[in-house]
């Protein structure tokens, strides 16, 4: 692989607790230097070169992309925050749930302690859902 080039495999999985921190920080701001991504980030905060790296991985990757500024790079997302975690929650729902909605929100269901208002908001969201539906 030749410098700078990119790896065209991304999968929703393949992020690291430190890429998806520096991506929230993407998606919140829409596009940032690396000293910005790093004033945004919990303490305690990683080296200027470890917050860099990171932002090079995800290029590599195809996740994010730049534009340069002399020496500096923008970084901006190239893949929305609610499509990362479409793909992200189907390859849970895959490999965990074999692929059944019903299985995957079951087991939120029985193993999270929903309040009364969570329930009736899930029952809500569902006959929405069934409603427009049957409109179409």
């Amino acid at each position: 692989m030749k410098k700078g080039e990119r790896i065209n495999t991304f999968e929703p999985r393949h992020l690291t607790k430190a890429e998806l921190e520096v991506m929230q920080i993407l998606w919140n701001r829409g596009k940032a230097f690396v000293n910005e991504v790093l004033e945004d980030m919990a303490a305690p905060k990683p080296a200027y070169n470890t917050v860099s790296t990171v932002l090079r991985v995800l290029n590599k990757k195809g996740i994010v992309d730049y534009k340069a500024y002399g020496n500096s790079h923008r970084y901006y997302p190239l893949i929305e925050r609610d499509n990362y975690t479409r793909m992200f929650m189907q390859s849970v729902m895959k490999n965990f749930f074999g692929n059944s909605m019903p299985q995957m929100v079951s087991f939120f269901c029985k193993h999270e302690e929903l309040s009364e208002k969570d329930r009736n908001e899930l029952i809500e969201i569902a006959r929405s859902l069934s409603e427009e539906e049957s409109d179409v």
